[in-house]
């Protein structure tokens, strides 16, 4: 042990550097368990859509209306925060869909604090989900 604190003594950018790469690690570690306990492969979506999971999309109304799952409710960020009691049930799971999956894994997060224990993000988002060649619907202009 001794050698240790006579190497750090003698090293102190090198244990500085090795330490702060440590901790960046275990952050990014903590941050990608947290996300990925919260998101489900296109596949296991498609399950839970077929067990009768609502799908909410997060993304903007031109990118919804260009392409979305079939039956999902377009609502924003800010509308899924402040609606999901209204527009939602707890008892029933929940799909959030973004473009890439890293916003719809936050809001998935912040449903299951709010109650709703069956909250999901697809992972990968809809970018995945197209990757998968699963059905998109595209929204159809009124004349």
């Amino acid at each position: 042990m001794g050698q240790f604190f006579e190497f750090a003594m003698n090293h102190p950018l090198l244990v500085g550097a090795t330490l702060i790469a440590l901790v960046a690690a275990i952050g990014l570690e903590i941050r990608l368990r947290g996300q990925g306990g919260l998101s489900v492969a296109a596949g296991e979506a498609v399950r839970l859509i077929n067990q009768g999971a609502a799908v909410v999309d997060v993304r903007d109304a031109a990118n919804f209306a260009a392409g979305h799952i079939v039956d999902a409710l377009n609502l924003s960020p800010a509308d899924l925060r402040s609606r999901a009691e209204a527009q939602l049930k707890k008892k029933k799971p929940v799909l959030v869909v973004c473009d890439s999956g890293g916003e719809s894994a936050k809001l998935a997060g912040v449903l299951r604090q709010a109650g709703f224990d069956g909250a999901w993000a697809l992972a990968g988002g809809l970018t995945a989900w197209q990757r998968e060649n699963l059905p998109v619907v595209a929204t159809k202009k009124k004349a």
